[in-house]
Order: structure tokens, then sequence, then C-alpha cells
């Protein structure tokens, strides 16, 4: 088994060296956001150095504005539900509070 790299021409620099496929290292494409390293028909083969170059710009990559707002607007509606969830918890612990207290004042009279 050769465990060597493929030497050919870099998709990136045009240069003979060592190949490794670029596979990007995130998982927006399990949660459906297309970016541009997911939507690429096939991944290039890169010398190490604008291997290094490429991952350097997928990690650093602010993403799409659009997408960035839709998760914003997810984010809050997360903490909306969130509040929503604690207001309701802290009703029913006040009017069963208020529930009790009556059965106890009733039981006294």
């Amino acid at each position: 088994m050769n465990t060597q790299p493929l030497e050919a021409r870099c998709d990136h620099c045009k240069q003979q060296r060592p190949l490794f496929l670029y596979e990007p290292d995130h998982d927006f494409h399990l949660t459906g956001i297309t970016c541009e390293w997911c939507a690429r028909d096939r991944q290039p083969l890169l010398c190490t150095r604008c291997w290094s170059a490429e991952k350097q710009r997928e990690e650093s990559d602010p993403g799409d504005p659009q997408d960035n707002a839709a998760g914003a607007a997810f984010a809050q509606m997360v903490q909306n539900n969130a509040r929503h969830i604690a207001r309701q918890e802290a009703d029913k612990v006040a009017l069963d509070g208020i529930a009790e207290a009556t059965k106890r004042a009733e039981a006294g009279s």
C-alpha cells in the first residue's frame, strides 16, 4: 500500500507538488445551509501551502449575511420561547400556591 500523497499539479497554484484533497471541516451541510465549500462540484486537490491558505480562509469566513440574519432570528426565537416557558412555569407555581392557600383557608373556616 502506498501512503505517499499524489504528486501532480495543484489546482490553485498550478505547481507540481504532493497534493491533498481539500474537504471542508464544518457542519453547515447538516443544517441545510449551503456554503461556498459544500456547493463546489468537486473539491480541489491542493498542495500543503494552498491547503493551509484555503483552510484559514474557510475558518475566517464570516458567512453569508442572509444566513447570519436567519441564525440570529432563530436564536432570538429560542430565547423568546425559553422566556415564555419560564413565565408559564412561574405562573403555574403561583396558581398552585393560591389553590393550596385557598384549600387551607376553606378547611380552617
